[in-house]
Formats: C-alpha cells, sequence, structure tokens
C-alpha cells in the first residue's frame, strides 16, 4: 500500500497557521514521525481518508464539512487520524469515539503461517506495513518463492483501518485469477501480525522502467503497457471494484524481461461501488487523484483520470499536472489544463494525443470507460485487445427505457450519427450481451451476461443486483439499431471536437422523421415534470415559436435528459 512520497517535511507546531503545508512537500527535508511513512522515487504525494462503501466500512459523521475544493488543509489530519496516530498539536476533525480499545482483530485467518512458509528480505515498505520473499515448505507451494505482504496488528488503532484489511483481503481473493492481476495465494494472521501470500513479481515496478527509458516510452511501447492497464481495470470495474490508487508504483513486472507481463497490485484503499452510486472519501495520491475525487463525489471514473496521468507521462516523460506542494497539485488538477504543444506531442499521433485528452477530461461523464479506451482507434487494431462487458452499458439502457419515447427518438437519431470506430464499440457489448439468432436481446440477456462474469466481488459490490434491476424491466426485445441508441453517452459525445456536426446532423434527421408540434405541458409531461417546477421557465426555449415544434436547444437538452441538466445551456 505504498505511496507516493518525496521530501517529506516536519509537521508544523500549529496547522492552523500553515494550511498549506502537506506530508510530502519539497520545502524542508526531515521524515515525519509517521510509522508507516515510506519514500519513493517520485517527489511528493498523498494517501488519505477513511473508504466509505456501505458494505465494507462504518459509516463516519463528521462534525464540520468538508467543503471542496480545497481539502488540502485536512489531509494530515485524516491521513494521522486513519492510523491512531494523531499527536497532540495536529489538526484533527473529530469522527466519533474510535480507539484501539476493545477492537476486535480477529479475522479469522488461518495461524499456520510459520508452518506454511519461511520468510526472508524486505523487498519494500508502506503505509501498512512492509512486504518480504518467502519459500513455502509444504502444499502447491513448497520450494516456491512468493511475496508476503505483512501487515501489524499495532498499526489498526481504528475501525476503519481494521475494515480496509479486511476488504483487501475479500477483493484479493475474489479477483484473484486475471492475468494482469497479481495473483493472491492466503491470508494468515497470529497475534501480532497479518499476512498476505501472494505472486512474487522480480520485474520491478512500472516507475523504475520509466525511469529507466529516461522518462518516456515510445507509442507502441505504451500501448502495450496501457493495454495490459486496461484490462485488468475493466475486470475490476466490472466487478463493482475500484482501485482508487492507479500509479506507476502499482504495477510491478513479473520478469525482467522487456516483454514481461505486467501486473496491477495494492488493492488496500480499493472500494466496492455500483454504477448508481458515489464514494466521497478522498484517497488516493496527489499527481494521480482526479478533480471528482476532490469533490468528494466518485466512482470507477477516477480510476480512468489516474490511468490518463499514467498515460501522460508514458508518452512524454512528465507529469501532467505538477506543484510544489500538495494544495498546489490539487489546484492545477481542478483548473489547470495539460499541455499537449511541448515536445514530443506535436510529433506524435492524433489517435495517441486523443487518447489522453478524453481520459484528463474534468468532466467525469465524458471520461472513457475501460472497456471504450479499449476500443479506441489508438489500441484498436491491436491482436491483444479483448473487449470487456462494460457496466456503463447496463446504467445507459436502463436510463433510455426510463426516458419518454420522443428522447427516446432523439437519442435514435443521434445514434444514426456515429462513425464506423464509434459503433464498433457498441457492437462488441451487443455481441457480448448474447443477442438471439434473430438478432434481437431481451432485457434477461443483461443479467445473464453479467453472471457469465461474475466473481464474489461482483455479490460484495451488489453490482449483480444492479444487473438483475435493468433484467426486470419490462421492456421489448432490443436490436443492435436500438441498443445503439439505448447505450449512446451523450456526455462523451460532447466531449468530442466532432459534437456539433453530430448534434445539427441528428437534429436535420429528426426535424425530418421525429419531430412534430408539442405543447409545453405535454412536453413536461413526457420529461416527468413535477407541478410545482416553473414549466414555461424551463422549457419555454425548447420550443420553437414559428411551428410549436422542438427547437435545436431543446433537442440537444432533451438529449441529456431535464433531470440531468436542466438549466444548462449547450
Amino acid at each position: 500500500m505504498g505511496l507516493c512520497n518525496g521530501k517529506p517535511i516536519e509537521p508544523p507546531e500549529n496547522l492552523s497557521e500553515h494550511p498549506e503545508i502537506l506530508v510530502g512537500t519539497d520545502q524542508i527535508g526531515k521524515t515525519p514521525n509517521y510509522s508507516f511513512y515510506s519514500p519513493s522515487p517520485l517527489p511528493n504525494g498523498f494517501k488519505n481518508s477513511p473508504a466509505n462503501s456501505s458494505v465494507s466500512t462504518p459509516l463516519r459523521f463528521f462534525k464540520r464539512p468538508f467543503p471542496p475544493p480545497s481539502p488540502a488543509k485536512h489531509i494530515r489530519a485524516l491521513l494521522a487520524r486513519r492510523h491512531g496516530s494523531v499527536k497532540p498539536n495536529e489538526a484533527s476533525i473529530p469522527e466519533g469515539s474510535e480507539c484501539d480499545v476493545g477492537l476486535d482483530k480477529n479475522f479469522g485467518f488461518s495461524k499456520q503461517f510459520i508452518n506454511h512458509y519461511e520468510l526472508g528480505e524486505e523487498i519494500g515498505r508502506g503505509h501498512f506495513g512492509y512486504t518480504c520473499t518467502a519459500k513455502g515448505k509444504k502444499g502447491s507451494l513448497k520450494g516456491h518463492e512468493v511475496a508476503v505482504k505483512v501487515i501489524p496488528k499495532s498499526k489498526m488503532t481504528t475501525t476503519i483501518a481494521i475494515e480496509d484489511v479486511r476488504r483487501e483481503v475479500k477483493i484479493l481473493s475474489a479477483l484473484t485469477g486475471h492475468k494482469n492481476l497479481v495473483q493472491f495465494y492466503d491470508s494468515y494472521e497470529d497475534d501480532d501480525n497479518v499476512y498476505l501470500a501472494m505472486e512474487l513479481c522480480k520485474g520491478g515496478e512500472l516507475l523504475d522502467r520509466i525511469l529507466s527509458r529516461g522518462g518516456k516510452y515510445s507509442e507502441e511501447d505504451a500501448k502495450s503497457v496501457l493495454i495490459q492497464i486496461l484490462s485488468v481495470v475493466s475486470y475490476c470495474h466490472l466487478q463493482g471494484v475500484v482501485h482508487r490508487d492507479l500509479k506507476p508504483e502499482n504495477f510491478l513486472f513479473t520478469t525482467k524481461d522487456d516483454n514481461s507481463p505486467l501486473k496491477a497490485i495494492d488493492f488496500g484503499l480499493s472500494d466496492y461501488v455500483k454504477p448508481d452510486e458515489r464514494l466521497n472519501d478522498i484517497v488516493g495520491s496527489a499527481y494521480y487523484v482526479a478533480p471528482e475525487v476532490l469533490h468528494r463525489s466518485y466512482g470507477t471514473e477516477g480510476d480512468m483520470w489516474s490511468i490518463g496521468v499514467i498515460a501522460y507521462i508514458l508518452l512524454c516523460g512528465s507529469r501532467p499536472f505538477w506543484a510544489r506542494s500538495e494544495s498546489g497539485i490539487f489546484r492545477a488538477v481542478l483548473k489547470a489544463d495539460p499541455s499537449f504543444d511541448e515536445a514530443p506531442w506535436p510529433t506524435l499521433s492524433l489517435e495517441a494525443v486523443d487518447f489522453v485528452k478524453r481520459l484528463l477530461n474534468k468532466d467525469y461523464r465524458k471520461r472513457l470507460t475501460a472497456a471504450q479506451a479499449l476500443c479506441h482507434p489508438w489500441l484498436a487494431n491491436r491482436q491483444e485487445v479483448k473487449i470487456p462487458l462494460d457496466m456503463i452499458v447496463y446504467k445507459l439502457v436502463k436510463a433510455y427505457i426510463c426516458s419518454s419515447s420522443l428522447r427516446k427518438t432523439a437519442l435514435g437519431a443521434l445514434a444514426k450519427t456515429l462513425t464506423i470506430p464509434q459503433l464498433a464499440y457498441l457492437r462488441e457489448q451487443f455481441t457480448l450481451l448474447g443477442p438471439n439468432k434473430s438478432g434481437f436481446i431481451s432485457m434477461q440477456n443483461f443479467r445473464t451476461a453479467g453472471m457469465k462474469y461474475a466473481t464474489d466481488a461482483m455479490k460484495d459490490s451488489r453490482v449483480l443486483d444492479y444487473a438483475a434491476s435493468v433484467s426486470n424491466l419490462q421492456y421489448r426485445k432490443i436490436d443492435l439499431e436500438e441498443f445503439c441508441a439505448a447505450a449512446i453517452s451523450v456526455y462523451q459525445l460532447e466531449g468530442l471536437e466532432t459534437w456539433e456536426q453530430h448534434a445539427q446532423h441528428a437534429y436535420e434527421l429528426f426535424e425530418k422523421n421525429g419531430n412534430r408540434s408539442i405543447m409545453i405541458e405535454e412536453l413536461a409531461s413526457e420529461l416527468g415534470l413535477s407541478p410545482s417546477v416553473p414549466i414555461h421557465v424551463v422549457l419555454k426555449d425548447w420550443i420553437r415559436h414559428s411551428d410549436g415544434k422542438l427547437s435545436f436547444l431543446g433537442f440537444v437538452r432533451l438529449l441529456h435528459g431535464l433531470s440531468a441538466r436542466p438549466f444548462q445551456k449547450v
């Protein structure tokens, strides 16, 4: 669970007088007295905050709010409190009466670790513990080297810290088996420690490879790395697991070979999330944290931002957002745009630049999912690319079915404007849902397809329940044409430079085949507006005065759905 830290600072005597000074700034080269601190080659970073999941961690009640977008001054207190290391002079925001006294640190794991493994040398140290090599004494791993993460129980001084460990073991054991995810073998405990036995990766961190190459990869080599990252992340997201700490240090090569497989590690900050839920705790590493994480409302899209940062670093050798302090990094993430003007960006392919830009979109709704990123033209022609089922399709289809007939017609017109590469992703998803010989899918297909790829993690995250809720909707069978209309993401299209052409062309098609005279009251009824809403104020610009038909402005707003953005101008 290592964290990207650089030259650490000494905590000031009074944090309220220095709200911008955080762990990891480059100002004072003194190591803080946190027992879980460990250095890293990159200068700076942060990791903090309890996880928040209705199925995995206890509720927290804050006595005063965390006003976004300025969480930086609270990070030290959150980080220290998470591990029970609040110092007398450190600012703190009470979360209740958690303390080490009376905490149940019995996990129910096997207590036979010393009978199964012989510990070797330490190979890494992080916030919650350290990692050692070990050799198996018996069973299928006898004589084989493994990696063992040792987590001292003395560090588990809060209920949240204990739940973090329980959840990490559950997620690792449920997801193990993917070729780009570190293999988990077993968990053990004794009175002092928890031991997690895992695959030993000897090839080093992705960060080390980047540094050894002088800071950047060629496009082809970067593609190979990113396809592996997207493959494992798409797998996690389908299961309802968000990693929340994706960075080059958390990807290891299995061997020293140039073409060695890449493995994702460190699920200590991971959590469960359904497509219709949002997490609100600020966790991650500063250079890779997404804007919506700082705003305390995020889902799996936060991981995609982190992958965008990794892609940017791979291709140009520098970070897209940089400052001398965490608070400065946060401001850059929230306000600044990454530069694509300096070398080597002008010499890279347009597809590579577009790929990175679509991951580093500050509006998470316009950001690519992992499955969509694998379908991006920059990666699409690679043989090793396998497109997985994408849970965003479930969310979009559910919204489509619950929409008015007028909106369905508008989305159908928009779908007809999609290019062949844009349709490729939708065709892949339709195929994964298992259409019958006649080329139709029923709503039951959504549950069947979800169960085909389900692990215990999908059950724990309740994503399988979400899939079942979609399959229970009463709706006719859907062919590919209607599926494209139902599963299209208007927000993602809006993020393209060609959005205006898509919208204008779709409106022209809608004018020919679907537009008609419509009263404001009828439109309000179709959109499900409450009588308390000032209907004429909201919808007066939606209808042309000349013939009473839907205007272009109304058409575009209708595509988004009134509930999503009722008063924003396009």
